[in-house]
Parts: C-alpha cells; structure tokens; sequence
C-alpha cells in the first residue's frame, strides 16, 4: 500500500454496498471476499471516494465456484473467517493448495493430531486443501465435548457456517468415531462417521439470525474415540437490494460511450445506486421496476458522427440533449418515434438533409436542414439554372434523331423478347433437371421388397412403425415402414422426407430415397450400426460406454441440432429430440434421428411458432406445454435431458420409495444440494473420469433444463462447453491415470481488468 495517511472507500458489488475499507498506514493490509451469485454476464466492482483520501485497490480477483456450493436462500455470503483448525505449520494456505484461492487461516484451540499421510484419497464439491484435511482437532478428554461459538451478543448479522470432517487415523478394530453436532443445546446434525481421507462437509441450509450461537460435538455412546473438526468457514449475509439499472438500457448507453468515446466518468451502473448517477443521466425509479434512463444530456461533449441508432433503444427516453456538438448526416426518423420523448434539442451541429415532420421544431442552428421536402428542390434551383432558349431547327433535328433511335429500339426489343422466351424455357428445363438431381431416389414398393429381402430382419419398432435391415447395392440401409396404425401418420412421413431432401450434415442421418405407392410408405437411411444412444446407456450393452465415449456422443448430437437451429435457413426445431432419437454408426459417431414432428420456422426472422403440442414425455418443454410457443429453446431443454441421461444413466422419469414419480432433473438436483458429484455419476464408470469435466456439463445440463427457456444457453454455446469438456477429458486420459488431488484441479480464470481512467499498474 502506497499511502501513511488514514483512506476510506465503500466498495459497491453492482449497485449495492459492499465493505467499507479503511487504511491506518503503509504496512497494514486489508482484503474483504464476498461469494456472489451473478445475474448477469459481468459484475461491476466500484470503489468511492467518502472525502477521506483518493480510493485505489491493488488486486481484483475473481475464482469461479461449483453452483452447488455455498447456497443462500437470500443474498450473498461475506467472509467471516476460514480456518485451518489444527495447522501443524501455523502458515497460511491458499492457491495451489486450494485449487479457488480461498485463504485458509490457521487456529488451534484443542488437541492438535494429524495424519500419517499426505496422500488425500476423496474431495467433495467444496474442495478444501489436502494440506487443510489431513490435520484436526479433538478434544483433550474423550469424554468431553469438542465447542466453539460464532456471532456476536446482540448482532443483527445472519450467518451461514460450512464444518468439514475427514477421519486422518487409521483406527483399530475395537475403535469408532462417532459424534452428533448440537446447536445452541438442541442436537442439529448426526450422528457423524468420519471416513479416511474422504471430506464430509454440513453446513446451515438456512441463515443463523443474529446474535451468538454455540456449537458442541458431542461423542455418541457407541463411540470409543472424541469427536473431531478439521475445518470450518463463517460467512456473514449481505442482502443486495439495490436494483440495477434495465438491461437493455445499459446495452444502449454503453453502446452510445463507446461510439463517440465518451470521456465522462462513466463506470458501473448507470443509474444505480442513485447517489452515483452517471453525469448526464436522470433515471426513473419505481419500486416495482428496474431503474430506466428517461434523460441524456451531452450538450458541449465533443460528439462527432451520426446520430447513434443506440439512442432508440432507450425506450423511456423523455428528455435528449445534443446541442453544440459536431454531428453529421441526417436526422433519423427513428427519434420521432420515440414515444415519450418531450424534449429534443439537435441546435449547434452540422446536420443535413431533411426533418422528420414532428421534430421541425428541435433543430435550430443547423443551416444546411430543411424543414420539409420542398427545400430541396428550392436548393436544386438556386445550385442549377435550366437554359430555355433553344433554337426551333436544333429541336427538331434531336427530336427526328429520338424517332429514329426509337424506331430500332422497337425492333431490337422483338427480337431479344423472342430469344429471351426461348432461354427462359431452356433455363426452366435445366433448372428442373438440376433439381431432380438433388433428390434422393423415389424406389417402388417392390423395390424396397427387394432391399430388404420380403422385410426378413427387424431392427427395431417404433411409434412409426417397424424398421428393417437391408441392402442397396451391397451397402447395408435401414428401412422404416409406416405401421397403418401410426399415431404419426402421412403428414410425418411427408415432413420427415421435405426436411431430409434440404439438409445435409455429418450429424445428422442420411435418407437414402422414400418410397410413397399406394398406402406403402418407407423411409431408407443409412444403416447405423450401433442402434442407439438409450441402448448404451440402459445397459443392455456389455461393453459400457466411457466418459470420453458420451462427451463425444454429447458433442456430436449438439452439433446436429445446432446446424438444424443455425446452419438451416430458415431456422428447424427438432421437437423430439431424445436418447432413442440419437443414433451411432459402426465407428461410434453420433447423428440425429426421426423428423417427423420437426418444425421449419416460415420466417427465420421470427422467436416462437405456435403449434400443438408434440413430443415425448420427460424431455417435453413445460414452458412450450404451457404456451404452446415452439422455439429453439425447446429443443435445447430435451437436450438437457439427453445430457443427465449420459451423466447419470439413470431413466427420465422414476418412482421414488412413495411411489411417485421423479424427473431425472430433480432427483439431479436434490443430489447436488447434498454437493456429492460423483454419486450422480453412472456408477458402472467406477470413477474413470474428470471430477471438473463432470461438474461442467452437469451444470450445462441443469442450466439447459431451466423452467424458463430465457434462462437456457442456445446450442452454439452448448456445443462450446461441450468442447472444453471433451479437450478436458481427453487430456486427462492422454496423461494416463493421475492422484485424486490432481483429478480435482480446475485452471483458474485468467482476468484482464483495467479502467478508463488510468492506464494499467503493469
């Protein structure tokens, strides 16, 4: 720290109060944490000056964390303490002991003991230190309890506490560890078993409200051995509730600084908190809205350019001022539909052109703007002059020319109108043939008798009915009957053969031709000859499908369903997209199956299409159930539980020990809130994965399974997660088998942060 003198700035996470930091002199340090939970893609971190020296900061560092850990009911969690309990060194631990940087301080108070080994065997989702688990505390009489308080007598703060077990002797036959934890006299949690080397962590589901509160580790009777505690971390509520300003319009004004590099102290949110209004801005506040910018005032600001098309996204705009500036081009018509704008003032520019009828009266000070139409022609008149005398026989002479030129013209056009019509036909007739030559081939039913040998080997059978093996040629096809039964009937087998005869892609099954004779109608593909993706993972196959092998499965079938979201002109949605649906050829990879219910968008310009309801039970979006409103995010859900199916290979939709039925998305979820990772995993992969790979595209599924579609990523952000899952895991098995610590690294997040003030410190 550079100053001797007292400094005391509040740090603002968004638009709320954080901490206050406050400086005696150079020597001492300060550093406040806080574990945040954002909403947004970026966080605004603000340090203001309250009149007692200039605010600075040395370090800014941010550490992603696992979405399962540390979960509040309300607000984020300030650090209190974090403690190493039972440090033989007395030093403090952090980053690459802890894989998120998390400072660990030391504190001994009981008796200290510590393991025999520094090969930690089992980490949970919150990851403490081997380093921090291999030592503990217990107490000095077996008898006795092992205690300690947290809070403060007559404090208003909440708490939230984390303890972390792990049992670091190798105990005897006649020897247990078993201990119950009491809260306050009344029993909170147990009894406890400690295994080693392996974490277990309890914490407060619910905020401890003020006051002081006493925890006792209390032995229970068929234990032989004291209760122990290797680790514990206090963190203390912070309620954020300053609003932050509407999104869309911190999207405009930024947009609007960055285009005419506005010079202004503009940092943080806009309009929040109040106090720090950006200059120029008033906002308005309501208690049921976000903050809105309802007035922009950059009169005197050295603005050049146009008239930024970012100003008519600020829909609330009631006030605009860009007087005295430097601006060019037209007035955009865009500003007169701006429906609450009261006041406008564009005088003192280099505005051109004309105004639109409603804004005549905010224009002063810019000589080259007309009022109306009519200007222009007024300007033409003063800029031309039109000679008007012309001699009778030179008007004759071009007028006698003009005939003659005409006369040919007339010729010249029979003749090329003939040709033309002639070419026309040659270009319909080429056009067609190269059309025809687009389509896969139309066979007869006897044909396809043929193919597939009097329809003697079944493959499988489906809601559109049997699908047989056969060959073409020598090359191996499947052949798919329409059963006269089909729930799906005519109009699927139509859509499946319109879609597949205009798409093409590596991840996506190939038709081979169609058949439609009589009431026989057959679909041909390609032959796959692994079957499906629910075959392989219902365990049916004795040969079980790796992690790598289901990431790259995942990858695969995304990139399919994207093409068909954005490499399809206009837009397709799947609408059953499912493990069945997915298919593998001989060489494992991955395509997608079975168009019948899919849906092409009329405009590829438009969010939803209206249509009724279709698809499979368990992967159906309930939001689309609800609305009927089809988007791409509805196929992004049903790919959401392709994916927990590949992680957990467990069924969609389950009874329960009450016999009622779960969706796989929330048995998931209840699992991570008890923060064990790995026993979501399949368990017939005994491990044989990365531990940060399988929290990933957990979290990928869980966040594509979201009830709102607005909270799921699109397909192209899932088919890039997907990839650094896969790099992740493949890395991993090029390294060959590696310590469970080193399973468990992450790379840390790399951050370039600066402002716009100041240039960078290195």
């Amino acid at each position: 720290m550079a100053a001797s003198r007292k400094l005391d700035a509040n740090g603002i996470s968004g638009t709320n109060k954080w901490s206050t930091v406050q400086l005696e002199d150079a020597i001492r340090s300060f550093s406040t944490e806080i574990i945040h939970v954002t909403a947004r893609s970026y966080v605004f971190v603000c340090l203001v000056n309250t009149d007692s020296g200039t605010p600075f900061i040395s370090a800014l560092e941010l550490r992603p964390l696992h979405n399962a850990t540390y979960n509040t009911e309300t607000g984020s969690l300030v650090l209190a303490r974090r403690l190493d309990i039972g440090s033989t060194t007395n030093a403090t631990v952090r980053f690459p002991n802890d894989i998120y940087d998390r400072v660990w301080q030391t504190h001994n108070w009981a008796k200290l003991i510590s393991s025999q080994t520094d090969d930690y065997q089992e980490q949970n989702s919150y990851d403490p230190p081997s380093s921090v688990m291999t030592t503990a505390v217990t107490s000095t009489n077996a008898t006795e309890p092992l205690s300690f308080s947290i809070g403060i007598e007559g404090s208003a703060s909440q708490y939230y506490t984390y303890m972390h077990f792990a049992e670091i002797a190798i105990l005897q036959a006649n020897q247990s560890r078993e201990f119950d934890v009491y809260l306050n006299g009344q029993k909170w949690y147990g009894p406890i078993f400690p295994r080693y080397l392996s974490t277990n962590t309890i914490f407060t589901r619910s905020a401890l409200n003020g006051g002081k509160f006493q925890f006792s580790l209390n032995k229970t009777g068929d234990a032989t051995l004291p209760p122990l505690i290797n680790a514990i971390e206090i963190y203390t509520v912070l309620e954020l509730l300053q609003p932050q300003s509407d999104q869309e319009d911190v999207d405009a004004i930024m947009n609007i600084k960055s285009a005419y590099r506005i010079e202004r102290n503009w940092q943080g949110d806009p309009c929040s908190p109040p106090d720090y209004l950006w200059e120029g801005l008033n906002c308005s506040y309501n208690d049921d809205d976000l903050p809105r910018i309802i007035s922009l005032n950059l009169s005197s600001s050295g603005l050049t350019g146009e008239i930024n098309r970012y100003i008519s996204n600020l829909t609330l705009l009631q006030s605009l001022d860009l007087s005295n500036n430097s601006l060019t081009g037209s007035v955009p018509d865009f500003l007169s539909k701006l429906s609450s704008l009261k006041f406008l003032n564009l005088s003192g520019n280099q505005l051109t052109g004309t105004v639109p009828p409603p804004l005549t009266e905010s224009v002063g000070g810019n000589p080259e703007l007309c009022a109306s139409v009519s200007c222009n022609d007024n300007n033409n008149k003063k800029k031309y002059v039109v000679p008007v005398a012309v001699s009778v026989a030179a008007l004759f002479v071009i007028i006698g020319a003009a005939l003659a030129i005409w006369r040919r013209s007339l010729k010249r056009r029979k003749k090329q109108e003939e040709a033309g019509e002639i070419m026309v036909a040659q270009t319909r007739r080429t056009s067609e043939a190269l059309e025809s030559r687009k389509l896969k081939r139309q066979f007869t039913y006897f044909e396809v008798v043929q193919i597939t040998n009097n329809f003697g080997s079944v493959l499988g059978r489906g809601g559109f009915g049997t699908v047989y093996h056969g060959y073409l040629d020598d090359i191996e096809v499947a052949v798919k009957t329409l059963s006269p039964s089909s729930v799906q009937g005519y109009k699927e087998f139509q859509a499946e053969v319109k879609l597949l005869l205009r798409v093409h892609h590596k991840n996506l099954t190939s038709l081979v031709g169609y058949c439609e004779e009589a009431n026989n109608m057959v679909l041909i593909y390609e032959y796959m000859a692994n079957g499906n993706l629910k075959h392989h993972l219902s365990g049916e196959q004795p040969d079980i499908l790796s992690w790598e092998g289901r990431l790259r499965v995942a990858l695969e079938a995304a990139q399919g369903l994207e093409y068909l979201h954005n490499g399809c002109k206009p837009p397709i949605v799947h609408r059953d997209v499912k493990t069945t649906n997915i298919l593998l050829d001989a060489k494992f990879q991955a395509k997608l199956s079975d168009f019948g219910l899919s849906r092409i968008f009329p405009n590829e310009d438009d969010s939803h299409v209206t249509t009724t309801i279709a698809g499979t039970p368990g992967y159906l979006d309930p939001e689309y159930n609800i609305t009927t409103w089809l988007t791409e995010k509805s196929d992004v859900y049903s790919f959401g539980v392709v994916l927990l199916e590949i992680i957990t290979s467990r069924p969609v939709i389950a009874k329960n020990d009450d016999a009622d039925k779960i969706h796989l998305s929330n048995w998931v979820s209840s699992m991570l809130d008890m923060g064990d990772i790995k026993a979501i995993a399949d368990p017939r992969l005994h491990g044989d994965f990365d531990v940060n790979s399988l929290w990933k595209v957990t979290e990928l599924a869980m966040a594509c399974v979201s009830e709102t579609s607005s909270e799921r990523p699109n397909m192209t952000q899932v088919v890039m997660e997907l990839k650094e899952c896969l790099a992740t895991e493949m890395a991993r098995t090029r390294e060959g088998s590696r310590s469970p610590q080193s399973n468990n690294a992450v790379n840390l997040m790399a951050l370039n942060l600066h402002t716009e003030i100041s240039p960078l410190a290195r």
